[in-house]
């Protein structure tokens, strides 16, 4: 009897296996079962017979190597590809030899668009509403990719390809990226088998906090070194090793450099190449690039160029003394952008040398959302905008001129973003920026796709309506791919993107992608058919500490929308809302409809830490033991020295003529660092390079073991305070902090005991970087107050 039952359930198994099997087999469970052996086994050796399998084929014989390339923070009217004036021959030559898209949209901010790109979903429903740092507890907007939200890379590697990510990622919760982990969401947790980058939303180009697979590195220390040189540089490596090691492989590669986003660090050269070119100011270079894309046929020959904003600047406001900082900025910006896609070249040229571009589809993305106006009037220091710090030009350049004037811009000396102005000029023939999702100088992106192998050069410029949500799709469709169902496990969600590869021969086609929602800080829109109804939402990109009052007194229910004929007005010129109500009502209707469908309530949800910077993501501890090994601890993990209340206390042992640091958070931008200086202790608050608070002891420390205290008090988030020293429990320093960073000081930068990596604190030391400090560190214990 008992045999009989273990007949049946023998059987039972062997049915529920073959059943999972096939959808395994088939592509809809990932990963593949593996390959029955083709051996014949017996009892004895000499009896059987040893055979390795055959393995299954599951790509096309020509399958295409894939090379993603997205730029950061660049708009429709910067390529002189797309009618811009920054020289751009990269993307010029691959538009040449492929096809260009007019209208390819993203999120209209970093961290949603390449949530969406590597997911094929849009942002909320993937948990990236907002960017990473800036993640809050309501279900669209935590920072978290799902594991049901499979990314390209996982799909691919499961079907045989060879996958690798360079340069910016920002899509690993702000509290998961310390050298403990957890690292199941960073990129090779996500299908990359090769990661080398940063995972912030920024950093350095002299200086990066790098990344390199699980584990954090440093960059030599060379005056010669950029990052994004250094991307090409190991993505050529990693396509050697790739040929070496897996020639029959196909590779995808993401490659996302995190230029041009601020800083705009580069060398002076690029810079010095565009001096005179635009000294007549932004509103001019608008008109300029608005009559060449018509003359090139980018626009239609009917669009308008659309109206600044009366709360942006003119050219003509800005004081004559304040042109030569302000030319400049846009100088660097433009070197920063042609030097970058130079880069692009270099890799370029490498597959092609490599015999490997004739059968790799490259989409080159100018960008992961429009210019970014983040950097208000001109800043040296753009953490001051992402703060809602007050401030003017005179303040900026009053600190410049310490730094040693225009020539520290684009240096390691200052986090330089040029007049939101320019920014609001790159969005050309468009009235928006980045972070609007209302207007499409903040979600339209021009595309480039090249395919020697199988896409014929074309002229004519692709219309259709597409979004970043249709990558996957279109990459699952060149490959013969059916999305599966359950990858990992994981039930997968539903593809929200379509395909565009219908476009790759036919630029007259109709569009397949009838409708998509946006939302960015409650900078809302929905295109439907030709139609597109929108709110510009409470947040003023350009004007970051107005913005803080008018979200108070928002209500999402009351905002006033737009009604847009988008086959009639390419540029949203023409506001149709009061001659046509009952379209816009029925838009307005459906876009919380499928707000609703996509996790995007409550509306507006990315505002939230601006009202409550207190409720940023952060670790659940109030104390902290570090020792003279804590290093490279990202600072969106580390205490709050420059923000909270607390009290550190360091247990050492001080050398003859004692030199170097005891610990630092934060970089050249902005941070806090205590640090002995021939034998006596300092202390630096750098407030983001336009105010400095410092104190010292008047006397030198005696050698010996000592202790060493730092309490910090602070009113408020962003108030003033004090820091005052103690050495053996007597106080020999002061500084008064006439305001604080309420949210962070860098985006990248780190907390470090006894060195200062990255870009130094204080400029004092940055010759002896890291200027490790020559004593004996015990502990530093940090208790918040």
């Amino acid at each position: 009897m008992i045999t009989k039952h273990l007949g049946w359930a023998i059987c039972l198994i062997l049915v529920t296996s073959s059943s999972q099997l096939a959808a395994q087999d088939n592509g809809a469970v990932l990963p593949f079962p593996p390959t029955p052996m083709d051996s014949v086994v017996k009892p004895r050796l000499q009896d059987s017979t040893m055979r390795w399998p055959e393995q299954p084929k599951r790509l096309p014989e020509d399958a295409p190597n894939i090379l993603i390339v997205l730029l950061d923070d660049t708009g429709f009217g910067v390529s002189e590809t797309f009618g811009g004036e920054v020289h751009t021959p990269t993307f010029s030559r691959l538009a040449k030899e492929g096809i260009r898209y007019n209208a390819f949209h993203t999120t209209s901010i970093c961290s949603p668009t390449r949530a969406s790109l590597l997911t094929g979903r849009n942002h909320t429903c993937v948990g990236s509403g907002t960017i990473a740092e800036r993640a809050v507890a309501f279900d669209g907007y935590t920072g978290i990719i799902p594991k049901e939200a499979a990314t390209i890379a996982e799909v691919l590697r499961h079907y045989g390809y060879a996958t690798s990510a360079f340069g910016k990622w920002h899509n690993t919760p702000a509290t998961e990226t310390t050298a403990i982990g957890p690292k199941d969401r960073w990129p090779n947790g996500y299908g990359f088998d090769h990661f080398y980058g940063f995972l912030a939303g920024e950093t350095s180009q002299w200086e990066p906090r790098l990344v390199k697979n699980y584990d954090h590195i440093e960059p030599p220390h060379d005056e010669t070194y950029h990052l994004t040189e250094d991307m090409v540089d190991q993505a050529l490596s990693w396509l050697d090793d790739r040929q070496a090691y897996a020639p029959e492989k196909p590779f995808l590669m993401y490659w996302a450099p995190g230029a041009v986003h601020g800083p705009h660090h580069v060398f002076p050269e690029w810079a010095d190449k565009y001096k005179g070119k635009f000294d007549d100011g932004w509103d001019a270079y608008r008109k300029r690039v608005h009559k060449r894309q018509i003359e090139m046929g980018i626009i239609p020959a009917d669009t308008k160029l659309t109206d600044r904003d009366e709360t942006l600047d003119s050219w003509d406001s800005i004081p004559q003394e304040q042109h030569a900082f302000q030319r400049r900025l846009m100088e660097l910006y433009a070197g920063f952008t042609e030097h970058t896609d130079v880069q692009v070249g270099r890799l370029v040229d490498g597959l092609e040398s490599r015999e490997l571009k004739d059968n790799t589809l490259i989409l080159y993305i100018w960008g992961d959302n429009g210019s970014s106006s983040e950097g208000q009037r001109g800043s040296i220091s753009e953490l001051l905008a992402q703060n809602n710090i007050p401030n003017t030009v005179e303040q900026q350049l009053a600190a410049l001129d310490r730094l040693g004037g225009l020539d520290a811009l684009g240096t390691p000396k200052t986090d330089n973003m040029y007049h939101a102005g320019w920014a609001w000029a790159g969005s050309t023939p468009f009235k928006g920026t980045k972070l609007l999702a209302s207007y499409f100088g903040g979600t339209r992106n021009p595309m480039v796709v090249s395919w020697p192998k199988k896409i014929k050069p074309s002229a004519k410029v692709r219309s259709q309506f597409h979004h970043v949500i249709d990558i996957a799709p279109t990459l699952y469709e060149i490959l013969e791919i059916t999305p599966p169902t359950v990858v990992n496990g994981y039930e997968q969600m539903p593809i929200d993107g379509t395909s565009f590869a219908y476009t790759f021969d036919d630029a007259d086609a109709p569009s397949q992608s009838t409708t998509q929602f946006f939302d960015n800080n409650g900078s809302r829109a929905i295109y439907k058919d030709g139609w597109m109804a929108c709110t510009f939402g409470p947040f003023i990109p350009w004007d970051s500490p107005a913005s803080v009052p008018r979200i108070k007194k928002w209500d999402s229910a009351t905002d006033e929308w737009e009604l847009y004929n988008l086959d009639e007005d390419f540029s949203q010129a023409n506001n149709l809302a009061s001659a046509m109500p009952e379209k816009l009502a029925e838009l307005k209707a459906e876009f919380m409809e499928i707000a609703e469908a996509n996790k995007d309530f409550p509306i507006g949800a990315g505002n939230w830490l601006r009202l409550h910077p207190e409720d940023r993501i952060k670790t659940p501890y109030t104390s902290w033991t570090f020792t003279a090994s804590t290093r490279r601890m990202p600072e969106f993990t580390a205490p709050g020295l420059g923000r909270e209340s607390n009290h550190v206390t360091i247990d050492l042992d001080v050398p003859e003529n004692a030199n170097g640091i005891l610990y630092a958070v934060g970089g050249s931008s902005g941070g806090v660092t205590v640090y002995m200086e021939e034998g006596k202790l300092k202390y630096l608050y750098n407030m983001l390079i336009i105010e400095q608070y410092a104190a010292s002891s008047t006397d030198t420390i005696a050698p010996g073991k000592h202790k060493i205290e730092v309490v910090t008090d602070i009113v408020g988030p962003g108030k003033s305070g004090t820091a005052t020293l103690l050495v053996d429990g007597q106080e020999v320093g002061k500084a008064e902090l006439k305001r604080t960073v309420p949210a962070a000081f860098t985006a990248s930068e780190s907390f470090d005991v006894g060195v200062d990596l990255g870009a130094t604190v204080s400029l004092d030391y940055a010759d002896k970087r890291p200027f490790e400090f020559n004593g004996t560190i015990r502990t530093v214990k940090v208790e918040l107050k």
